[in-house]
């Protein structure tokens, strides 16, 4: 009797020295910790709770030799520090199917909203909330957000529990980026929770566990039956450590990490053809193999600027966010959609804020197009677009074959527009001279047979980068040498090489900069006068790429923008009328200003005032040619 007293009392004795003693100081997450007494004696407690029960410690410590390799893994992916890994014993004791009173459910703990706000799928058929790789990552990235606010992983830790909104309301805001912090009985009770379980599991987790999971990525649908004859293991065991597969089916919505246990030095197995291990069982793995990695970045463009990735067969708003790397209320604020609004595979979505005004002037609507769909592919935001076409609200049909305003405000008397009445013409030896002030007319001839050419390329002397005049919006179509115009040019006593000075025949008024003047080459090759329409073309794009207006097009084919234009359809690229050229007003008196119409160049403005297209760029701060319809230019009197 006094042996069995003897051999208890030495027992308590073993397990009370070997219960783990909270440090006056500790590490966490790169943080120095100074643990004050009063917290010291309540973690304590907590842990030698946490410890008490020999066989309960154990059985935590085999789960978390089991999945911490994977945890660690995917934090080490997320730049998520380490020591948040014994988060996840504290949430749920490494329970898949833990659920918590507040309905909070898997590894992590989550309830389906911040769920599917993390990119996670949760229904009938799959809960990614006990899939210990899935979950893992999102608890990165929600942790990760947190500490967005913070700056401060202690509070993004408090922040799990109590949300960043709680947390903001509590904390000192000088302790933003602190690399020390003091742990008294003041701090907030999750914090202290935490810190015990870091304690007394931390060096009891070293080492390999019992049983060992190898990951691989399923790309088609299967059982977790047949999965289980494919790679010889025991069906119970495959669907233990796979509960998140709901009904004993993994879809092929995309791609899901399933684990494959293996118990201590159990036989290899033969992975089924064409999965992706992920990683070894040691060292766990990404969700997404390379592969699918390079597939998902190849499927990203631009729009307007914008970040886009395009969403793939049966992919929810949740899921496309999860690849995208950013939460389901960021992809559906972009988009103007909700979280559960169903994606259109193939399609692109905005990983950013929309702009003000597209890249692009106008666009034509196609059957069965919305304002939507045109804000989504030119990245333009629907109450811009409303406002630039004059319509009611976003949810107006649009009719097709209509032009949409995309850039600027769409004029009451759009469909009214006549042709801008001058056009510039300029020859293959000849420049535009920055002093032209327009003080008389340039005499211009055009022969039947002249050429419009597409786009002009433009040599400026004396800078590497300044914008051409032809390549302005609205600017005029210009007409090869073979047409042979005629224009008067300022003579030279002794040219230095053949280029010649577009200039007025009377000398133009001098600037006090003209010594700073730049000269603008313009190289024009042949080209057809008429262009046949082809499939899919629209007239925007036909006026662009002949760097011409749309009006003009319109006027000179007598074309109906509510009819549009058709495949085959010729269209002309000359005006068969002479040109008439527009008498200039007289000098203002003193500075007003001009409100830019549609036909509006800046050298149609300068030549209408008698002013240069330095002078103009200069008094409203202009760095380019482009102009908007509506604005309002600044003119000064001499």
């Amino acid at each position: 009797m006094r042996i069995l007293f003897a051999l208890f009392f030495a027992t308590c004795f073993t397990v009370a020295a070997q219960t783990p003693q909270v440090p006056h100081k500790m590490e966490f997450a790169g943080m120095t910790l100074t643990i004050r007494d009063d917290a010291r004696r309540e973690i304590q407690k907590d842990v030698d709770a946490l410890t008490a029960s020999p066989r309960h410690h154990n059985i935590k410590v085999e789960r978390a030799k089991t999945y911490f390799p994977l945890i660690q893994k995917v934090f080490e992916e997320e730049n998520v520090p380490d020591d948040f890994k014994y988060l996840v014993l504290q949430e749920s004791a490494l329970i898949a199917d833990a659920v918590s009173v507040s309905n909070a459910v898997g590894f992590w703990q989550f309830k389906e909203y911040t769920a599917l706000e993390m990119g996670l799928r949760v229904d009938k058929e799959i809960d990614e909330r006990l899939n210990i790789v899935s979950s893992s990552r999102a608890a990165a990235r929600y942790i990760k957000k947190n500490n967005f606010f913070f700056n401060n992983w202690v509070y993004a830790l408090q922040a799990y529990q109590m949300g960043a909104g709680g947390v903001m309301k509590t904390v000192d805001k000088g302790e933003s980026g602190a690399k020390s912090m003091e742990i008294n009985s003041g701090t907030y009770w999750y914090v202290k929770k935490f810190l015990a379980h870091k304690v007394a599991f931390e060096n009891a987790v070293k080492g390999e566990g019992e049983t060992k999971v190898v990951p691989y990525e399923n790309r088609s649908k299967k059982s977790l039956s047949d999965l289980a004859r494919e790679v010889s293991v025991n069906e119970t065991e495959l669907v233990q450590y796979n509960k998140w597969v709901k009904k004993g089916t993994i879809p092929e919505d995309r791609q899901y990490i399933v684990l494959i246990p293996m118990k201590g030095d159990g036989k290899p197995f033969k992975l089924p053809e064409n999965a992706n291990t992920v990683a070894s069982a040691q060292a766990g793995a990404a969700p997404i193999a390379a592969g699918a990695a390079m597939a998902s970045k190849a499927a990203r463009i631009k729009i307007n600027g914008i970040n886009a990735v395009k969403a793939m067969a049966g992919e929810s708003v949740g899921q496309l966010a999860s690849r995208a790397g950013v939460t389901a209320s960021e992809l559906a604020k972009w988009n103007d959609i909700t979280t559960t609004t169903a994606l259109v595979p193939d399609r692109y979505y905005l990983l950013g804020k929309k702009r003000a005004r597209a890249t692009e002037a106008y666009h034509k609507v196609l059957a069965g197009e919305d304002l939507w769909a045109v804000s989504q592919q030119y990245g333009v935001q629907m109450k811009k677009l409303r406002r630039y076409n004059r319509l009611s609200s976003t949810d107006a049909p649009l009719t097709a074959g209509t032009t949409l305003w995309l850039a600027s405000v769409k004029p009451k008397d759009a469909d009214k527009m006549t042709a801008p009445s001058e056009v510039v013409q300029v020859d293959n030896g000849q420049t535009f001279s920055w002093g032209a002030s327009g003080e008389t007319e340039p005499t211009v001839s055009v022969k039947p047979a002249a050429a419009i050419v597409p786009p002009v390329s433009t040599a400026v002397a004396g800078t590497a980068s300044s914008p051409s005049p032809s390549t302005t919006p609205g600017a005029g179509p210009v007409v090869a040498a073979a047409s042979t115009t005629t224009l008067p040019a300022e003579k030279s006593p002794e040219p230095k090489d053949s280029v010649q000075n577009i200039q007025p025949s009377t000398p133009a008024v001098v600037a006090p900069d003209t010594a700073t003047q730049q000269t603008i080459e313009v190289v024009v090759p042949e080209n057809k006068g008429e262009h046949i329409v082809k499939q899919g073309e629209t007239l925007y794009a036909i006026a662009k790429q002949y760097n011409l207006a749309v009006m003009d097009l319109v006027n000179w084919n007598k074309l109906n923008l509510q009819e549009g234009i058709k495949p085959g359809q010729v269209i002309k690229l000359v005006d068969s009328q002479p040109v008439e050229v527009e008498t200039p007003v007289a000098p203002p008196a003193k500075e007003i200003e001009h409100e830019v119409k549609s036909t509006d160049t800046l050298y149609s403005i300068a030549r209408k005032y008698n002013v240069t297209i330095k002078e103009l760029m200069e008094w409203n701060n202009k760095k380019d040619f482009t102009l908007s319809i509506g604005e309002r230019l600044k003119i000064k009197s001499r």
